[in-house]
């Protein structure tokens, strides 16, 4: 396909996006020091012509980058893709006579860009989001394949490992466009445990992101570890089976999830969300994504040769006795369906998760009469053939097992 050339404007419109040919993997630029984090990475994206610097030896690696950029930027990386549809020529009125109007186009054609999302005008100078920039490089990986089409369909209930998805919570809409970035490792968390879904990202952060696209358009979306373990939570309600020697065999977590257990001792009951396992001593099973949310690294090294599996449940449980705690909780089950402990390393707080509490039970459980959705912590044996069932009031039930 002809590559679209734009002719060169002022450094005013923004044109340190466009295509330098005498850009060489040797660029240096004076304010990107030798010890930037991001330092190969803009000089590769401006030897491929993804980035131009500015004037006076200049990149800006902290500047923000535009809708207008970071489309003109995602069309050149996406140079090899078909288009998805007949080119478009009008997508947004606001772009009239606009310098980035044709790759703006483009990538509305590729299927990065969905016109519906901007009903008001594109405002190609608005810095773009981290949620924005998700859902576009997302959406043209759906555009250019139907695997992750799947994927987005068997993400759309899955867990992301980032405090949003605790609190406040992440919309059904949005979530599989962020599942598949980071599933995908085209963007990730921050050090705070944030996605930062309304962040702005600065022109350094967009040529790491940019580089990692052009390997992405290039794989299937089934090579991606994290983004196969991200399908299966959301599908089958665990990740037990990628990240362990153990499985549910014919039974699965997806047939208990949503269901009542109510306690033996008549106090209240629960109802069961989702197991999530984390591997620690397995070297040869996938080490899981939401490692850094439930498991310190010292714990992770602690646990390293005990032959177990650190299980996280995911619950939401019902007093109904006047004054229940924890003892009635833990009292009234008999098997394995929802029981475990609290979680103590104090990632919760990081997060922004509910775990079961250690202190003043009965007060904390005073003010969930309708019920608190919180996560508790068990261990499983990896050497020997006991298992775990999960009994739900329904009579469906899951058994754990170690695979034969």
């Amino acid at each position: 396909m002809k590559k679209i050339m734009l002719p060169i404007m002022s450094a005013v419109l923004g044109m340190s996006v466009l295509l330098s040919s005498q850009a060489s993997a040797a660029t240096t630029f004076k304010d990107v020091q030798a010890n930037h984090w991001a330092k190969s990475a803009i000089e590769s994206a401006v030897s491929k012509g993804y980035f131009k610097g500015y004037g006076n030896g200049l990149f800006k690696p902290n500047a923000s980058v535009t809708r207008a950029e970071f489309a003109s930027l995602i069309s050149r990386v996406a140079k090899e893709m078909p288009l998805s549809e007949a080119g478009a020529t009008d997508s947004f009125k606001d772009l009239e006579g606009h310098w980035s109007k044709a790759e703006v186009d483009r990538a509305v054609s590729l299927g990065f860009i969905q016109t519906k999302d901007y009903p008001n005008g594109f405002k190609p100078n608005t810095p773009i989001t981290r949620e924005e920039m998700a859902k576009w490089m997302s959406s043209g990986l759906m555009a250019s394949s139907e695997e992750y089409k799947k994927a987005f369909v068997e993400t759309k209930e899955t867990l992301l490992p980032v405090k949003e998805a605790f609190k406040p919570g992440i919309a059904e809409a949005k979530l599989p466009y962020l599942a598949i970035a980071m599933g995908t490792n085209l963007m990730n968390g921050f050090p705070d445990g944030s996605f930062g879904m309304e962040k702005t990202t600065t022109r350094a952060e967009s040529s790491a992101i940019l580089l990692r696209l052009e390997g992405v358009l290039k794989k299937d979306a089934t090579s991606f570890g994290d983004l196969n373990e991200l399908r299966m939570v959301g599908t089958k309600k665990t990740n037990l089976e990628l990240v362990s020697s153990l499985t549910t065999g014919n039974t699965s977590i997806s047939d208990i999830s949503g269901k009542r257990k109510t306690f033996r001792n008549g106090t209240g009951s629960l109802i069961f969300h989702r197991l999530i396992a984390v591997n620690v001593s397995e070297p040869k099973k996938k080490k899981s994504i939401y490692s850094s949310i439930f498991v310190t690294e010292y714990e992770q090294k602690l646990d390293k040769n005990t032959g177990v599996l650190p299980i996280f449940k995911e619950i939401t449980i019902y007093p109904k006795r006047q004054g229940f705690n924890v003892g009635d909780y833990m009292n009234g089950l008999i098997d394995d369906t929802g029981g475990g402990s609290t979680i103590t390393n104090g990632l919760n707080k990081k997060y922004g998760y509910e775990v079961l509490p250690n202190l003043e039970t009965a007060q904390f459980f005073s003010k969930y009469k309708n019920g608190v959705k919180l996560w508790v912590f068990d261990y499983m044996s990896l050497d020997d053939d006991e298992f775990a069932q999960f009994n739900m009031d329904d009579r469906s039930y899951s058994v754990i097992r170690k695979q034969k």
